[in-house]
């Protein structure tokens, strides 16, 4: 152990101090630190701080613990204070790393006060020392403060590169914290752009990561970003429960901002679920939380959610004065703040003119905004379906009609189900203006359907008493009052003035000369609406699940319609259900198929498909008898809806794999893997499209490069993670046994045969087989290998019949295939048939900027395995390390770790003499005429390089002599025309022929 220093890391906090007295406080705050307790954190610093053995270094690294937990407790002020000066006017010498961390404090802090362009500066500032001291984790923790002010920017693409390269060093460290972060901050970023997917996978990985950590504050966060990502998903009872659950962590965790961004999600999802008091509850109170920590962004996210509040409410002039407050908040957090929010402020004002009757004013605002360039598509949508409801307003169908076009081009019901629901609202409207009255009821039905599907009950009310108006219209009156007694209970539970006067004004209601009760609509003009009807439906099975109940309950004037799924005798699970409750819905179903009559009435029940193994079925309960016509109506009905859920159901199926791909990131199919180098970043990408297909793949590269490692990852990422991953290698074994190992045989097949044997193909089945080092196949196996891989076949050795067999087969070489291939030593047809997909996996020499990460990975496993906490590597042997040639890759600086740590003693730090002694001769060695760089550092260039360096000048001088003429230069060579042509693609050189 380096003589006075001690350095004690608790998770992934390292908090090194020069005297034994201190550690204990040390443990403690690191501990804290971790766990995101900043007042724990606190008192043990100050402990240590007021030491008078305190050295001027070991003050800095308490202060910026100090920083840290203040800021944990968003206390801007007191972190600033505590932090002191920037680095730069300071005069004595500090070490990189500790430069690094004050730096990034700094720059967070700039962050906080929304000076996002010094703050992307010094940040810039700690990334450039980090990389000096060869630190990953303030690498990783640089990038992520710098994806952070990106995002604030608003530069989706730059964050999700900050982020990736954040992942890749914080992995390789271990700090599983701010990896928890560095996953939620990509899934917002996922969401906003409009893909949900990856932000929910993105979010799992973050609650994953944050639980290990046991990050109590960093798993609030997560928590309240899921609850948004499933309020965009229009899942508000799961958003509800979500937000619920982040306002109770943000307490327990102490975190006053985070507490105040939580409620305002809780506010705005209460908005969304039409429970406006308690949504005022929890916006006001979001606005009594006072925190410097970016409060602006967050008061006026609350003020927005308050003029949604006052427009259901129709209290204009407050709705406008919030909106106001809210424009004002953002302009305060100044030009930096995100555009995000932007797009709600001027939504809200044009639908705050509209309201007002200033339909000119609405029209224009919402045209602007759907103009604007970088305007999220789902609120395009919405102002383009604002300017359709102006422009209907002032009675300009025509030009309506034409813009309802264009949206129903852009628009996506299943991602955007609201903006679909308000489709069809105005879309009635539209088919009014042209007498079709059937259409329109049938586009208002569904609207309402889909918002009560969704939970938004004032926007089901506002269809509801658009259909009122209509049956009333056609002499429906009962049919009316039943719609319009539904809406007036929401707007009267909601306190929605306008709405509810317009509704108990009720003049509409006033019937035409001849009134029937019930809404007038002929069969045969309804059934082609009602297929339409059913097919828009289609595309969620939900809402097709309602919509089919309110269809049968429609044509067959029933008491109740139920769709529900029977999984055997009496076991059934009501889906849908119109005309009564869920427990009545069960007893009617249980009745029917047990065959019992419906009083003087009488049930009529139909299968329409299977949901996974339950039978589903859909039941209308007539309080008459039901005629003939009436059920030939109803199995057409049926029948639509039976092709409905099967397309719902393909639809999911061929989705689920792309879903079940999503969730098996990089980090989840190759633990450990570092991919902070451009070379090894295609490689990831080259996985990640694999996923998925079962093409054969060759991995090519130098011993020691980790092929295993991508062929592993390979297989966790396909669908055949399930089954077995079995490796072989074809150097391991004899000619005479290769055969049978690979194939099998049967008992008695040959001298030695006392049992039969599997093979290694047939013992893979169902999943992938690795051939490592194919090139030393035997020629006499590859023939069989050949076959197999294009029939699925296989002949063991002693058996008459061919057997088929599925198994995937991923190879690796670290030969010259193609030479090899030229020599006659390894058949052509075989060596295409197994580059159908070629991933080379770089060499260490060439992704450098990888070694400080794989250091801290392997050095952090090898502290672990052999019970040596805390063992560090030096300055002066990490330098060596990015300066040898690593002539065995990735495994020999694994093994050179291990074998340091090994001869080590616990917390002591490795110099360059305790490192093997080829290592300590770079340091005395001069640089050879001739070479440059690190490789002049080693003493003579690897063998595989210089050979292939040699071979490129060789084919170059060939071509040059014959003009380009690959047959001659292959007869100066003494190759083959095609030994020459593989070779030249291997080494990127180009024929001129």
């Amino acid at each position: 152990m380096a003589e006075g220093a001690g350095r004690l890391a608790v998770g992934c906090y390292t908090l090194a101090v020069s005297a034994q007295p201190f550690q204990p406080s040390m443990a403690r705050a690191a501990a804290a630190l971790q766990r995101g307790r900043g007042a724990e954190a606190l008192e043990a610093l100050s402990q240590a701080l007021g030491s008078s053995e305190l050295r001027r270094e070991d003050e800095l690294v308490i202060r910026c613990g100090m920083a840290e937990a203040w800021l944990l407790r968003d206390d801007v002020t007191q972190a600033t204070a505590v932090l002191g000066r920037p680095p730069d006017v300071l005069r004595e010498r500090i070490p990189p790393a500790r430069l690094s961390a004050m730096w990034r404090l700094h720059g967070r802090l700039a962050a906080l006060r929304g000076d996002q362009s010094r703050a992307i500066a010094l940040l810039g500032r700690a990334l450039k020392q980090a990389e000096l001291a060869l630190d990953s984790r303030a690498i990783g923790l640089a990038h992520y403060e710098l994806g952070v002010c990106y995002r604030q920017v608003g530069d989706p693409s730059i964050v999700r590169e900050e982020v990736g390269k954040a992942i890749s060093a914080l992995n390789a460290a271990g700090d599983r914290r701010h990896l928890a972060q560095c996953h939620s901050l990509l899934a917002i970023v996922s969401a906003q752009s409009g893909r949900s997917d990856e932000a929910t996978s993105a979010l799992r990985q973050a609650e994953q990561l944050a639980t290990v950590a046991r990050a109590e504050d960093v798993m609030a966060l997560v928590c309240g970003n899921q609850a948004n990502v499933a309020l965009m998903r229009h899942r508000h009872d799961q958003a509800l429960a979500l937000a619920d659950r982040a306002v109770s962590l943000h307490e327990r965790a102490g975190s006053v901002h985070g507490l105040a961004v939580a409620l305002a999600s809780l506010g705005q999802i209460c908005v969304r679920m039409g429970d406006l008091p308690r949504a005022e509850q929890a916006l006001r109170r979001a606005l009594d939380v006072r925190s410097p920590v970016q409060f602006h962004e967050t008061k006026g996210a609350v003020f927005d959610t308050l003029a949604q509040i006052h427009l259901v409410r129709g209290e204009y002039d407050a709705a406008e004065q919030c909106l106001y407050q809210a424009s004002e908040a953002y302009g305060t957090y100044g030009l930096q703040a995100s555009r995000w929010y932007e797009w709600s402020v001027r939504l809200l004002t044009a639908r705050l003119a509209l309201r007002r009757g200033m339909r000119t004013d609405a029209l224009r605002l919402a045209t602007e905004m759907a103009a604007t360039p970088g305007v999220p598509p789902a609120d395009a949508v919405q102002a383009e379906l604002l300017a359709v409801e102006a422009l209907l307003g002032d009675g300009r169908v025509e030009e309506a009609e034409q813009r309802l076009g264009v949206v129903a081009a852009r628009l996506e019901p299943r991602s955007t189900p609201g903006a679909w629901g308000d489709y069809l609202r105005l879309r009635a409207q539209v088919h009014l203006h042209h007498g079709r009255s059937t259409d329109a009821y049938h586009d208002l039905a569904q609207s309402a359907s889909m918002f009560d599907l969704l939970g938004e009950r004032y926007k089901a009310a506002q269809s509801r008493l658009a259909l009122a108006r209509l049956v009333a219209q056609v002499g429906a009156r009962s049919a009316a009052e039943r719609h319009l007694r539904e809406a007036v209970a929401v707007f009267e539970s909601l306190g929605a003035a306008p709405d509810l006067d317009e509704a108990r004004a009720g003049a509409f209601l006033q019937p035409p000369a001849r009134t029937t009760g019930e809404y007038l609509a002929a069969p045969g003009e309804a059934d082609d609406v009602i297929v339409r009807r059913l097919v828009d439906a289609a595309v969620m099975p939900d809402l097709l699940a309602l919509e089919t109940a309110s269809a049968f309950s429609e044509a067959a004037s029933g008491d109740a319609a139920i769709v529900f799924l029977r999984s055997g005798g009496d076991d059934v699970r009501v889906v849908s259900v119109t005309g009564c409750d869920l427990d009545a819905a069960a007893r009617l179903a249980r009745s029917a198929l047990r065959g019992a009559a419906y009083g003087s009435g009488e049930y009529f029940l139909d299968p329409i498909g299977h949901e996974g193994d339950d039978q589903r079925l859909v039941l209308v309960a007539s309080p008459r008898p039901i005629g003939q016509a009436t059920i030939r109506r109803l199995r057409m009905i049926a029948a639509v809806a039976r092709q409905g859920f099967a397309l719902c159901g393909s639809r999911e199926r061929a989705a689920q794999p792309a879903d079940e791909r999503a969730l098996r990131t990089l980090d989840a199919i190759m633990p450990g893997f570092v991919c902070a180098s451009a070379a090894m970043t295609r490689v990831a990408e080259q996985i990640r499209r694999l996923q998925g297909n079962d093409l054969t793949v060759l991995i090519t590269g130098e011993s020691g490069t980790g092929k295993e490692l991508v062929a592993r990852a390979i297989h966790l990422g396909s669908p055949r993670s399930g089954g077995v991953f079995l490796p072989y290698n074809c150097t391991t074994t004899t000619r005479e046994l290769a055969d049978s190992q690979l194939f099998g045989h049967r008992r008695g097949s040959f001298t030695g045969a006392v049992n039969d044997q599997a093979g290694l193909i047939r013992s893979a089945s169902g999943g992938s087989l690795f051939l490592d080092e194919i090139g030393d196949l035997p020629p006499e196996v590859q023939p069989k290998l050949l076959r197999f891989l294009e029939q699925s076949e296989i002949m063991p050795i002693g058996e008459t019949r061919p057997q088929r067999v599925d198994v995937r087969v991923i190879t690796a070489t670290n030969a010259d295939l193609e030479q090899r291939v030229a020599e006659g030593k390894f058949r052509e047809d075989l060596y295409y048939r197994l580059t159908v997909i070629r991933i080379h996996v770089p060499p260490l020499r060439e992704r450098r900027e990888e070694i400080p990460h794989l250091c801290a990975l392997f050095l952090r496993e090898a502290c672990e395995r052999l019970g040596k906490p805390d063992v560090q590597l030096s300055a002066e042997a990490l330098d060596l390390f990015s300066q040898h040639w690593w002539p065995g890759n990735v495994r020999q600086l694994r093994n050179e770790i291990q074998r340091a740590v090994a001869l080590s003693g616990a917390e002591d730090l490795v110099g360059a003499d305790q490192l093997s002694p080829g290592f300590a001769a770079l340091l005395d060695e001069e640089p050879r005429p001739g070479f440059h760089g690190p490789a002049a550092r080693a003493g003579t260039l690897p063998l595989g390089l210089a050979v292939e360096q040699l071979e490129r000048e060789m084919i170059k001088a060939a071509l040059d002599r014959s003009s380009g003429n690959v047959s001659e230069s292959a007869r100066t060579l003494g190759l083959t025309r095609r030994g020459l042509y593989l070779k030249m693609r291997r080494l990127g050189l180009e024929t001129r022929e």
